[in-house]
C-alpha cells in the first residue's frame, strides 16, 4: 500500500512563501495538493500528472502556487508565493493510482484520488 508523508507546514507570513513535501513510498500516476480552511470544506490546489509533469492549478493560485515532483526521491512539492491570510488551512496531498483520461477534468476533484497524506497545518498571519 502507497503511503504519502507530507512536510513543510507552519507559519508564515502574508506575502512570504512556504514549500510543502509529500515523500510516496510507491508508483502514482496522478497526486494533486488540497487545503481545508477551518469550518470550510476540502478544495483542489492543484494537481500533476506524474508521468509528464503536467499541471494544472485552481484560478485562485495561478501564478502564485507550483506544483512540481522529484521523481528521483518520488517527492511532490508544493511552492507557495505571495501567501494570504484567507490560505490558512490544513493542506493535503493526494494520490491516485491508475491512470485515466479523466485527469484534466477531475483531478481537482478529492473523489479522484485513492491515497491521502495525514495533513500539515500552515497558517499564514498579517
Amino acid at each position: 500500500q502507497v503511503q504519502l508523508v507530507e512536510s513543510g507546514g507552519g507559519s508564515v507570513q502574508a506575502g512570504g512563501s512556504l514549500t510543502l513535501a509529500c515523500a510516496a513510498s510507491g508508483y502514482t500516476s496522478s497526486m494533486g495538493w488540497f487545503r481545508q480552511p477551518p469550518g470550510k470544506e476540502r478544495e483542489g490546489v492543484g494537481t500533476i500528472r506524474t508521468g509528464d509533469g503536467v499541471t494544472k492549478y485552481a484560478d485562485s493560485v495561478k501564478g502564485r502556487f507550483t506544483i512540481s515532483k522529484d521523481n528521483a526521491k518520488n517527492t511532490l512539492y508544493l511552492q507557495m508565493n505571495s501567501v494570504e491570510p484567507s490560505e490558512t488551512a490544513a493542506y493535503y496531498c493526494a494520490a491516485r493510482l491508475a491512470s485515466s483520461l479523466n485527469w484534466f477534468t477531475s483531478g481537482l476533484r478529492a473523489s479522484w484520488y485513492n491515497l491521502w497524506g495525514q495533513g500539515t497545518q500552515v497558517t499564514v498571519s498579517t
